[in-house]
């Protein structure tokens, strides 16, 4: 079963506080900026995916897919 597909979305800025995306499709997902503190990422795929400038504080990122997946400046304080 997958989760949610967000594949190639503009995230951009986007407030995904506790957000509860396992399983969730990424891929080259545009998250510059994007606020994921404390959300749920387990298992989900981010290749490729856009995470300059983005917080990912104790984010749940067991068995994330994060190949290729830039980044920058990304803040991932407390993230499993």
């Amino acid at each position: 079963m997958g989760g949610a597909n967000l594949t190639d979305a503009d995230l951009t800025d986007a407030s995904l506080k506790k957000a509860d995306l396992p399983g969730a499709h990424l891929d080259r997902a545009k998250l510059h900026r994007a606020d994921l503190t404390d959300a749920r990422l387990t298992g989900a795929y981010l290749n490729s995916a856009h995470l300059t400038d983005a917080k990912l504080n104790r984010a749940h990122l067991e068995k994330a897919d994060l190949t290729g997946a830039v980044l920058i400046r990304a803040d991932l304080t407390g993230a499993r």
